[in-house]
């Protein structure tokens, strides 16, 4: 019994890599950092993510950790913004639009509102998706896709391997800025003043900090002297 189990996790972890791996690597990734680079760090806009379900979730994830690395993100529920909330987007924003099927009714929806909230304005849109044939994916600036893994899950329905390429692609975007925007763990540390993370960074800037003060050149009348 004990065997059995281990050789299912063991297969379900293959699985989950081998989808990570296949997932297409396109020029779309640098059509996506360039997008997002120029109107959120240039133009003083943001990002504003958003999905419906699971994947919004990994929208949600994906906003929170580029906001705690340099890149101001929001996310927008799109459900939300029938009520209201579609005020939250402004002219220099960009979207980022997270959906398996690349058909979510409320996103298709979300793209209509934002149309008519701006209509002399593109607001550009990043697509992470499983379906390179969809409305979504057709009206992106950059489409990002999943590969189109089938679910992990038993019933094939559940969304987990779809949700584990999409975290993927988020972890991609937002490695690829960090390095764009030149952002250091002196700039991480003031958005992180709590918890682990807070005092990994702030050691981490305590320790660069020791390292400059040592490699200091000495003055003049240090040498004289």
């Amino acid at each position: 019994m004990k065997d059995e189990i281990e050789n299912k996790i063991k297969r379900i972890i293959r699985y989950e890599a081998k989808a990570i791996i296949n997932i297409p690597v396109t020029e779309d990734y640098q059509k996506a950092i360039e997008l997002i680079y120029e109107h959120v760090h240039r133009r003083n806009g943001k990002l504003v993510a958003s999905g419906m379900g699971k994947a919004g979730q990994i929208a949600l994830n994906i906003a929170t950790t580029f906001s705690s690395t340099g890149t101001p993100a929001v996310f927008l529920h799109p459900s939300d913004a029938q009520h209201g909330d579609l005020g939250v987007i402004q002219q220099n924003d960009v979207l980022l639009l997270v959906s398996n099927s690349g058909k979510t009714v409320e996103i298709v929806q979300l793209l209509d509102l934002v149309e008519k909230l701006f209509e002399d304005v593109h607001i550009p849109k990043i697509v992470i998706s499983g379906n390179p044939r969809s409305i979504l994916a057709q009206s992106a600036d950059a489409f990002l896709y999943t590969g189109g893994p089938k679910e992990v899950c038993p019933l094939g329905l559940t969304p987990t391997t779809s949700t584990t390429t999409m975290t993927v692609i988020g972890d991609i975007l937002v490695s690829l800025m960090i390095e764009k925007i030149g952002f250091t763990p002196e700039e991480y540390a003031k958005r992180h003043h709590a918890g682990y993370l807070g005092r990994k960074s702030r050691a981490i800037q305590k320790r660069n900090s020791v390292d400059v003060i040592s490699v200091k050149p000495k003055s003049n009348d240090s040498k004289q002297e």
